[in-house]
Protein backbone atom coordinates (compact mmCIF):
# COMPACT_ATOMS: atom_id res chain seq x y z
CA UNK A 1 0.00 0.00 0.00
CA UNK A 2 1.42 3.40 -0.96
CA UNK A 3 1.84 6.11 1.64
CA UNK A 4 -0.91 8.10 -0.08
CA UNK A 5 -3.44 5.30 0.61
CA UNK A 6 -2.15 4.19 4.02
CA UNK A 7 -4.44 5.69 6.71
CA UNK A 8 -1.50 5.73 9.15
CA UNK A 9 1.25 6.77 6.74
CA UNK A 10 2.40 9.85 8.66
CA UNK A 11 1.73 8.60 12.19
CA UNK A 12 4.50 7.30 14.43
CA UNK A 13 4.53 3.53 14.46
CA UNK A 14 3.42 3.18 18.09
CA UNK A 15 0.32 0.98 17.77
CA UNK A 16 -0.31 -2.47 16.31
CA UNK A 17 -3.63 -1.52 14.76
CA UNK A 18 -6.35 -3.88 13.62
CA UNK A 19 -7.73 -3.54 10.05
CA UNK A 20 -10.80 -1.47 10.91
CA UNK A 21 -11.62 2.24 10.80
CA UNK A 22 -14.35 3.40 13.18
CA UNK A 23 -16.97 5.69 11.68
CA UNK A 24 -19.55 6.19 14.43
CA UNK A 25 -21.25 4.53 17.36
CA UNK A 26 -24.51 4.35 19.23
CA UNK A 27 -25.03 2.62 22.55
CA UNK A 28 -22.79 -0.44 22.73
CA UNK A 29 -22.36 -0.72 18.95
CA UNK A 30 -19.96 0.92 16.51
CA UNK A 31 -19.82 0.98 12.72
CA UNK A 32 -16.78 1.06 10.46
CA UNK A 33 -16.38 3.13 7.30
CA UNK A 34 -17.54 0.16 5.22
CA UNK A 35 -20.85 0.02 7.11
CA UNK A 36 -20.09 -3.10 9.17
CA UNK A 37 -21.52 -3.17 12.71
CA UNK A 38 -19.62 -4.36 15.79
CA UNK A 39 -20.64 -5.08 19.36
CA UNK A 40 -18.30 -3.03 21.55
CA UNK A 41 -17.17 -4.93 24.66
CA UNK A 42 -14.11 -2.71 25.15
CA UNK A 43 -15.61 0.82 25.38
CA UNK A 44 -12.37 2.49 24.33
CA UNK A 45 -10.57 0.57 27.13
CA UNK A 46 -13.03 1.41 29.93
CA UNK A 47 -13.51 5.01 28.73
CA UNK A 48 -16.96 5.18 27.14
CA UNK A 49 -18.88 4.70 30.39
CA UNK A 50 -22.21 5.72 28.83
CA UNK A 51 -21.61 3.99 25.51
CA UNK A 52 -21.57 5.96 22.27
CA UNK A 53 -23.65 9.07 21.44
CA UNK A 54 -25.61 8.91 24.69
CA UNK A 55 -28.84 10.92 24.26
CA UNK A 56 -28.33 12.78 27.56
CA UNK A 57 -24.56 13.39 27.31
CA UNK A 58 -24.35 14.54 23.68
CA UNK A 59 -26.60 17.64 23.99
CA UNK A 60 -24.90 18.61 27.27
CA UNK A 61 -21.48 18.61 25.59
CA UNK A 62 -22.87 20.51 22.60
CA UNK A 63 -24.26 23.09 25.02
CA UNK A 64 -20.87 23.44 26.72
CA UNK A 65 -18.99 23.79 23.41
CA UNK A 66 -21.31 26.67 22.59
CA UNK A 67 -20.37 28.43 25.84
CA UNK A 68 -16.66 27.87 26.56
CA UNK A 69 -14.33 24.89 26.13
CA UNK A 70 -11.13 26.12 27.74
CA UNK A 71 -10.14 28.56 30.44
CA UNK A 72 -6.74 28.46 32.11
CA UNK A 73 -6.42 27.94 35.82
CA UNK A 74 -5.59 31.58 36.52
CA UNK A 75 -9.35 31.97 36.94
CA UNK A 76 -12.11 30.20 38.85
CA UNK A 77 -13.92 27.51 36.85
CA UNK A 78 -17.29 26.75 38.53
CA UNK A 79 -17.61 23.33 36.87
CA UNK A 80 -14.37 22.28 38.59
CA UNK A 81 -15.93 22.98 41.96
CA UNK A 82 -19.11 21.17 40.94
CA UNK A 83 -17.26 18.03 39.86
CA UNK A 84 -14.92 18.16 42.86
CA UNK A 85 -17.89 18.43 45.21
CA UNK A 86 -19.43 15.31 43.67
CA UNK A 87 -16.21 13.28 43.78
CA UNK A 88 -15.66 14.23 47.42
CA UNK A 89 -19.26 13.22 48.19
CA UNK A 90 -18.92 9.84 46.46
CA UNK A 91 -15.49 9.02 47.90
CA UNK A 92 -15.74 10.50 51.39
CA UNK A 93 -12.38 12.19 50.75
CA UNK A 94 -11.33 15.84 51.01
CA UNK A 95 -10.29 17.63 47.77
CA UNK A 96 -9.38 17.12 44.11
CA UNK A 97 -6.75 18.13 41.54
CA UNK A 98 -7.83 17.87 37.88
CA UNK A 99 -5.58 16.86 34.98
CA UNK A 100 -6.03 15.18 31.59
CA UNK A 101 -5.27 11.45 31.81
CA UNK A 102 -4.57 8.49 34.05
CA UNK A 103 -0.85 8.86 33.48
CA UNK A 104 -0.98 12.47 34.65
CA UNK A 105 -3.06 11.54 37.68
CA UNK A 106 -0.61 8.81 38.64
CA UNK A 107 2.36 11.12 38.07
CA UNK A 108 0.74 13.66 40.39
CA UNK A 109 0.20 10.94 43.01
CA UNK A 110 3.90 10.00 42.87
CA UNK A 111 4.85 13.65 43.33
CA UNK A 112 2.48 13.88 46.30
CA UNK A 113 4.11 10.86 47.92
CA UNK A 114 7.59 12.32 47.51
CA UNK A 115 6.52 15.72 48.83
CA UNK A 116 4.84 13.97 51.77
CA UNK A 117 8.16 12.31 52.54
CA UNK A 118 10.23 15.45 52.13
CA UNK A 119 7.85 17.35 54.40
CA UNK A 120 8.64 14.73 57.07
CA UNK A 121 12.40 15.15 56.53
CA UNK A 122 12.92 12.05 54.36
CA UNK A 123 15.53 12.92 51.71
CA UNK A 124 15.07 9.86 49.46
CA UNK A 125 11.43 8.76 49.69
CA UNK A 126 10.52 5.25 48.51
CA UNK A 127 7.15 4.00 47.29
CA UNK A 128 5.92 0.40 47.35
CA UNK A 129 4.57 -0.81 43.98
CA UNK A 130 3.46 -4.19 42.67
CA UNK A 131 4.36 -6.98 40.29
CA UNK A 132 2.39 -6.79 37.02
CA UNK A 133 1.19 -3.26 37.83
CA UNK A 134 0.56 -0.68 35.11
CA UNK A 135 0.47 3.02 35.95
CA UNK A 136 1.43 4.70 32.66
CA UNK A 137 4.24 5.30 30.18
CA UNK A 138 5.97 8.47 31.39
CA UNK A 139 9.40 7.79 32.84
CA UNK A 140 8.16 7.89 36.45
CA UNK A 141 4.93 5.92 35.92
CA UNK A 142 6.81 3.47 33.69
CA UNK A 143 9.24 2.93 36.56
CA UNK A 144 6.31 2.20 38.89
CA UNK A 145 4.86 -0.21 36.32
CA UNK A 146 5.72 -3.91 36.73
CA UNK A 147 6.32 -4.87 33.10
CA UNK A 148 9.92 -5.29 31.94
CA UNK A 149 8.84 -5.66 28.30
CA UNK A 150 7.48 -2.12 28.05
CA UNK A 151 10.29 -0.72 30.20
CA UNK A 152 12.97 -2.09 27.88
CA UNK A 153 14.84 0.61 25.98
CA UNK A 154 13.89 3.46 28.32
CA UNK A 155 16.43 3.14 31.12
CA UNK A 156 17.67 4.37 33.42
CA UNK A 157 14.37 4.12 35.24
CA UNK A 158 13.44 6.39 38.13
CA UNK A 159 14.68 5.13 41.49
CA UNK A 160 12.72 4.99 44.71
CA UNK A 161 10.38 2.05 44.13
CA UNK A 162 10.10 -1.19 46.10
CA UNK A 163 8.26 -3.98 44.25
CA UNK A 164 6.20 -6.65 45.98
CA UNK A 165 3.79 -9.45 44.93
CA UNK A 166 0.00 -9.11 45.07
CA UNK A 167 -2.12 -10.17 48.01
CA UNK A 168 0.78 -11.09 50.32
CA UNK A 169 0.87 -8.91 53.42
CA UNK A 170 3.88 -10.76 54.85
CA UNK A 171 5.88 -10.00 51.70
CA UNK A 172 4.95 -6.32 52.00
CA UNK A 173 6.01 -6.19 55.65
CA UNK A 174 9.26 -8.01 54.93
CA UNK A 175 10.15 -5.74 51.99
CA UNK A 176 9.68 -2.59 54.08
CA UNK A 177 10.84 -3.74 57.51
CA UNK A 178 13.23 -1.30 59.13
CA UNK A 179 13.20 1.05 56.10
CA UNK A 180 12.62 4.63 57.28
CA UNK A 181 12.36 5.95 53.69
CA UNK A 182 9.03 4.30 52.81
CA UNK A 183 6.30 6.92 52.34
CA UNK A 184 3.49 5.21 50.40
CA UNK A 185 1.97 2.02 49.02
CA UNK A 186 0.61 2.36 45.47
CA UNK A 187 -1.54 -0.14 43.57
CA UNK A 188 -4.57 -0.78 41.36
CA UNK A 189 -7.54 -2.35 43.19
CA UNK A 190 -7.94 -4.56 40.12
CA UNK A 191 -4.94 -4.59 37.80
CA UNK A 192 -6.06 -3.89 34.24
CA UNK A 193 -3.15 -4.17 31.81
CA UNK A 194 -1.53 -6.73 34.13
CA UNK A 195 -4.31 -9.25 33.44
CA UNK A 196 -7.42 -8.26 35.44
CA UNK A 197 -5.87 -9.26 38.76
CA UNK A 198 -7.96 -8.23 41.82
CA UNK A 199 -6.59 -7.35 45.24
CA UNK A 200 -8.45 -9.37 47.87
CA UNK A 201 -10.67 -7.45 50.29
CA UNK A 202 -8.84 -8.78 53.36
CA UNK A 203 -5.52 -7.75 51.85
CA UNK A 204 -6.79 -4.24 51.14
CA UNK A 205 -7.86 -3.91 54.77
CA UNK A 206 -4.48 -5.20 55.97
CA UNK A 207 -2.60 -2.67 53.82
CA UNK A 208 -4.84 0.15 55.06
CA UNK A 209 -4.03 -0.84 58.66
CA UNK A 210 -0.29 -1.07 57.91
CA UNK A 211 -0.26 2.37 56.27
CA UNK A 212 -2.04 3.81 59.31
CA UNK A 213 0.42 2.19 61.69
CA UNK A 214 3.47 3.37 59.72
CA UNK A 215 2.15 6.81 58.70
CA UNK A 216 2.38 5.96 54.99
CA UNK A 217 0.04 7.17 52.25
CA UNK A 218 -2.28 4.54 50.83
CA UNK A 219 -2.53 5.45 47.13
CA UNK A 220 -5.05 3.48 45.07
CA UNK A 221 -5.03 3.76 41.28
CA UNK A 222 -8.71 3.58 40.24
CA UNK A 223 -8.06 4.78 36.67
CA UNK A 224 -9.44 1.64 35.00
CA UNK A 225 -11.49 -0.05 37.73
CA UNK A 226 -13.16 3.08 39.14
CA UNK A 227 -16.21 5.17 38.14
CA UNK A 228 -18.78 2.44 38.71
CA UNK A 229 -17.14 -0.29 36.67
CA UNK A 230 -17.30 -2.90 39.44
CA UNK A 231 -20.75 -1.94 40.71
CA UNK A 232 -19.50 0.55 43.30
CA UNK A 233 -18.19 4.02 42.52
CA UNK A 234 -14.64 2.88 43.30
CA UNK A 235 -13.49 -0.73 43.41
CA UNK A 236 -11.77 -0.40 46.80
CA UNK A 237 -15.16 0.40 48.37
CA UNK A 238 -16.03 -3.30 48.25
CA UNK A 239 -13.43 -3.74 51.03
CA UNK A 240 -14.88 -0.92 53.14
CA UNK A 241 -11.66 1.12 53.12
CA UNK A 242 -10.68 4.60 52.00
CA UNK A 243 -7.36 5.60 50.41
CA UNK A 244 -5.36 8.75 51.10
CA UNK A 245 -4.75 9.40 47.40
CA UNK A 246 -6.91 8.17 44.49
CA UNK A 247 -6.03 8.79 40.83
CA UNK A 248 -8.97 8.66 38.40
CA UNK A 249 -9.37 9.08 34.63
CA UNK A 250 -10.77 6.94 31.77
CA UNK A 251 -14.51 6.55 32.46
CA UNK A 252 -14.92 9.84 34.34
CA UNK A 253 -15.48 11.83 31.13
CA UNK A 254 -17.23 9.19 28.96
CA UNK A 255 -14.75 9.86 26.13
CA UNK A 256 -13.62 13.42 26.85
CA UNK A 257 -10.00 13.34 28.12
CA UNK A 258 -9.93 13.89 31.88
CA UNK A 259 -7.92 12.93 34.94
CA UNK A 260 -8.25 13.61 38.64
CA UNK A 261 -6.41 13.01 41.90
CA UNK A 262 -8.69 12.82 44.92
CA UNK A 263 -7.03 13.32 48.31
CA UNK A 264 -8.12 12.36 51.82
CA UNK A 265 -7.29 14.30 54.98
CA UNK A 266 -3.69 13.03 55.23
CA UNK A 267 -2.86 14.16 51.67
CA UNK A 268 -5.22 17.09 51.09
CA UNK A 269 -2.69 19.77 52.07
CA UNK A 270 0.44 18.34 50.43
CA UNK A 271 0.26 20.42 47.24
CA UNK A 272 0.45 24.18 47.60
CA UNK A 273 0.49 26.87 44.86
CA UNK A 274 3.46 26.26 42.58
CA UNK A 275 3.91 22.58 43.49
CA UNK A 276 1.92 21.21 40.56
CA UNK A 277 -0.15 22.44 37.64
CA UNK A 278 -1.49 21.88 34.14
CA UNK A 279 -2.61 23.97 31.18
CA UNK A 280 -5.55 21.85 30.03
CA UNK A 281 -6.49 20.13 33.29
CA UNK A 282 -9.89 21.12 34.66
CA UNK A 283 -11.03 22.79 31.45
CA UNK A 284 -14.78 23.51 31.27
CA UNK A 285 -15.51 20.92 28.56
CA UNK A 286 -13.87 18.07 30.50
CA UNK A 287 -15.50 19.20 33.72
CA UNK A 288 -18.95 19.27 32.09
CA UNK A 289 -18.32 15.76 30.76
CA UNK A 290 -17.46 14.57 34.26
CA UNK A 291 -20.43 16.28 35.91
CA UNK A 292 -22.87 14.90 33.33
CA UNK A 293 -21.35 11.39 33.39
CA UNK A 294 -21.82 11.06 37.15
CA UNK A 295 -25.32 12.60 36.98
CA UNK A 296 -26.46 10.22 34.24
CA UNK A 297 -24.93 7.23 36.01
CA UNK A 298 -27.01 8.03 39.08
CA UNK A 299 -30.20 8.78 37.13
CA UNK A 300 -29.95 5.59 35.07
CA UNK A 301 -28.85 3.26 37.91
CA UNK A 302 -25.66 2.24 36.12
CA UNK A 303 -23.81 1.00 39.21
CA UNK A 304 -26.57 -1.52 39.86
CA UNK A 305 -26.60 -2.39 36.16
CA UNK A 306 -22.84 -2.98 36.09
CA UNK A 307 -23.09 -5.30 39.09
CA UNK A 308 -26.07 -7.23 37.74
CA UNK A 309 -24.79 -7.62 34.17
CA UNK A 310 -21.34 -8.52 35.49
CA UNK A 311 -22.79 -11.41 37.50
CA UNK A 312 -24.76 -12.49 34.43
CA UNK A 313 -21.60 -12.40 32.29
CA UNK A 314 -19.57 -14.41 34.79
CA UNK A 315 -22.25 -17.07 35.22
CA UNK A 316 -22.64 -17.43 31.45
CA UNK A 317 -18.90 -17.83 30.86
CA UNK A 318 -18.49 -20.24 33.78
CA UNK A 319 -21.29 -22.39 32.36
CA UNK A 320 -19.94 -22.24 28.78
CA UNK A 321 -16.35 -23.02 29.72
CA UNK A 322 -17.03 -25.57 32.46
CA UNK A 323 -14.58 -28.45 32.14
CA UNK A 324 -12.68 -26.80 29.28
CA UNK A 325 -9.04 -27.41 30.13
CA UNK A 326 -7.64 -24.44 28.21
CA UNK A 327 -9.52 -21.88 30.31
CA UNK A 328 -7.52 -21.26 33.51
CA UNK A 329 -9.63 -18.62 35.23
CA UNK A 330 -12.58 -16.24 34.87
CA UNK A 331 -12.12 -13.25 37.15
CA UNK A 332 -12.90 -9.61 37.77
CA UNK A 333 -15.91 -7.76 39.10
CA UNK A 334 -18.86 -6.01 37.52
CA UNK A 335 -18.10 -5.03 33.94
CA UNK A 336 -14.34 -5.56 34.26
CA UNK A 337 -13.75 -9.17 33.32
CA UNK A 338 -10.75 -11.28 32.40
CA UNK A 339 -10.77 -14.78 30.92
CA UNK A 340 -7.31 -16.31 31.30
CA UNK A 341 -6.27 -19.04 28.87
CA UNK A 342 -3.36 -21.43 29.28
CA UNK A 343 -1.61 -20.01 26.19
CA UNK A 344 -0.98 -16.65 24.46
CA UNK A 345 -4.15 -15.61 22.67
CA UNK A 346 -3.37 -12.32 20.92
CA UNK A 347 -4.87 -13.54 17.61
CA UNK A 348 -8.31 -13.62 19.26
CA UNK A 349 -8.50 -9.81 19.00
CA UNK A 350 -8.47 -10.01 15.21
CA UNK A 351 -10.71 -13.07 15.10
CA UNK A 352 -13.26 -11.36 17.33
CA UNK A 353 -13.14 -8.26 15.12
CA UNK A 354 -13.94 -10.38 12.07
CA UNK A 355 -16.88 -11.86 14.00
CA UNK A 356 -18.20 -8.40 14.90
CA UNK A 357 -16.92 -8.06 18.46
CA UNK A 358 -14.47 -5.56 19.98
CA UNK A 359 -12.37 -6.73 22.93
CA UNK A 360 -8.73 -6.80 23.97
CA UNK A 361 -6.09 -9.29 25.01
CA UNK A 362 -3.80 -8.23 27.82
CA UNK A 363 -0.89 -9.89 29.67
CA UNK A 364 -0.52 -12.16 26.58
CA UNK A 365 -3.15 -14.70 27.64
CA UNK A 366 -6.07 -12.80 29.20
CA UNK A 367 -9.18 -11.86 27.21
CA UNK A 368 -10.35 -8.56 28.69
CA UNK A 369 -13.92 -7.26 28.55
CA UNK A 370 -14.66 -3.64 29.58
CA UNK A 371 -18.02 -2.75 28.00
CA UNK A 372 -20.04 0.41 28.58
CA UNK A 373 -21.91 0.38 31.88
CA UNK A 374 -25.12 0.70 29.85
CA UNK A 375 -24.79 -2.84 28.47
CA UNK A 376 -27.90 -5.00 29.02
CA UNK A 377 -28.06 -8.70 29.86
CA UNK A 378 -29.35 -9.35 26.33
CA UNK A 379 -26.32 -7.56 24.85
CA UNK A 380 -24.06 -9.50 27.23
CA UNK A 381 -25.60 -12.70 25.85
CA UNK A 382 -24.66 -11.54 22.35
CA UNK A 383 -21.05 -11.12 23.50
CA UNK A 384 -21.05 -14.62 24.98
CA UNK A 385 -22.60 -16.09 21.82
CA UNK A 386 -19.82 -14.63 19.67
CA UNK A 387 -16.88 -15.14 22.01
CA UNK A 388 -17.39 -18.66 23.35
CA UNK A 389 -17.19 -20.43 19.94
CA UNK A 390 -14.12 -18.33 19.06
CA UNK A 391 -12.33 -19.37 22.25
CA UNK A 392 -13.22 -23.03 21.82
CA UNK A 393 -12.02 -23.02 18.20
CA UNK A 394 -8.82 -21.23 19.19
CA UNK A 395 -8.07 -23.78 21.90
CA UNK A 396 -8.72 -26.64 19.48
CA UNK A 397 -6.32 -25.27 16.86
CA UNK A 398 -3.42 -24.01 19.01
CA UNK A 399 -1.03 -25.52 21.50
CA UNK A 400 -0.46 -24.42 25.09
Amino acid sequence: MSAAHDPAAHLMNTYGRLPMTVSHGRGVRVWDTAGNCYLDALAGIAVNTLGHAHPKLTPALQDQIGKIMHSCNYYHIPLQQQLADKLVELSGMRNVFFCNSGLEANEAALKMARKFGHDKGIERPEIVVYERAFHGRSIATLSATGNEKIQKGFGPLVEGFIRVPLNNIDALKQATQGNPNVVAVFFETIQGEGGVNPMRADYLRDVRALCDAQDWLLMIDEVQCGIGRTGKWFAHQWAGIQPDVMPLAKGLGSGVPIGAVVAGPKAAGIFQPGNHGTTFGGNPLAMRAGVETLRIMEEDGLLENAHRVGLHFKAAFEHAFQGLSGVKDIRGQGLMMGIELDRPCGPLMGQALEAGLLLSVTADSVIRLLPALTMTEAEADEVVAILVPLVKAFLNTTKA
